[in-house]
């Protein structure tokens, strides 16, 4: 793929984002993005080939969203990446004068995205790639329901650490340091407050009280609760694997008790 792009476009600038995510795992990778997207510069192509259906009838597609750009699967491999879909600029990529002619069946990374991405970075516009596009497919968002002192999710990915993230979020400190609110609708806005001395997170039978701002701030071995990079509750051990020792798994619910009244 990276051949292809600068054959086409010889001065891209290439960067990887992760080359681990699980085989098949559409959602996943969906998660990786919407939590890397954001740090990039405007003007950035994301080329997504999480891709189990390639070869099949699910559309190749590029979308336009703000100061970004992404090539990918029609999947839902974008559904969290970017806030509305169905409103951003879509189009099928059908245009055989920007893919590699023949187009395998089983890699349209190569003949398909990789092409696409290159192309539009030199310049060529989304709509010369193929004609717009409607009805994306959208993941369901990540399980997360908001109560009286009580918010419930789920486990959303477990990372080569063994940290067990879930899908509450996301969350922000504020001063003083046992303060904490979920934002929610504005990204400014505060939400539902959660004091970090008197939460109890409970995860597969496992009660873990308070939220604290990092790993090292508990014993080695320790079992914790704190705000992952990305804003949301994680699970895990002060250089250890919380997913081994609690036997969690992705879609394991999770209940934070808030400690406010």
């Amino acid at each position: 793929m990276k051949g292809v792009i600068l054959g086409i476009h010889p001065t891209a600038q290439i960067i990887d984002i992760t080359h681990d995510i699980q085989a098949q795992n559409v959602r996943l990778a969906a998660l990786a993005l919407r939590d890397s997207a954001r740090y990039f510069a405007a003007g950035t192509i994301f080329v997504v080939v999480v891709d189990p259906g390639v070869g099949g009838e699910r559309r190749p597609i590029a979308a336009q969203s703000g100061d970004y750009v992404f090539v990918a699967p029609d999947n839902g491999v974008l559904s969290y990446a970017i806030e509305d879909l169905a409103a951003a600029t879509l189009v099928e990529l059908t245009s055989t004068q920007h893919r590699l002619e023949p187009v395998s069946y089983t890699f349209h990374g190569r003949d398909i995205f990789a092409p696409a991405a290159a192309h539009l970075a030199a310049g060529v516009p989304i709509d010369q790639l193929g004609p717009r596009a409607a009805d994306p497919v959208v993941l369901p968002q990540p399980t997360l329901t908001v109560a009286a002192g009580r918010l419930v999710g789920e486990v959303v990915q477990i990372d080569h650490f063994g940290n067990i993230v879930t899908s509450i979020g996301p969350l922000r400190w504020t001063k003083p340091d046992e303060a904490i609110y979920l934002r929610i609708g504005s990204e400014h806005g505060l939400g539902v407050p959660i004091s970090a001395t008197d939460a109890q997170i409970t995860i597969d039978g496992q009660t873990i009280n308070g939220i604290i701002r990092a790993y090292g701030a508990v014993a080695r071995g320790t079992l914790l609760a704190t705000i992952g990079s990305s804003g949301y509750l994680e699970v895990a051990i002060n250089q250890g694997g919380a997913a081994a020792r609690l036997d969690a798994a992705i879609g394991d619910m999770v209940e934070l008790y808030t400690g406010v009244n």
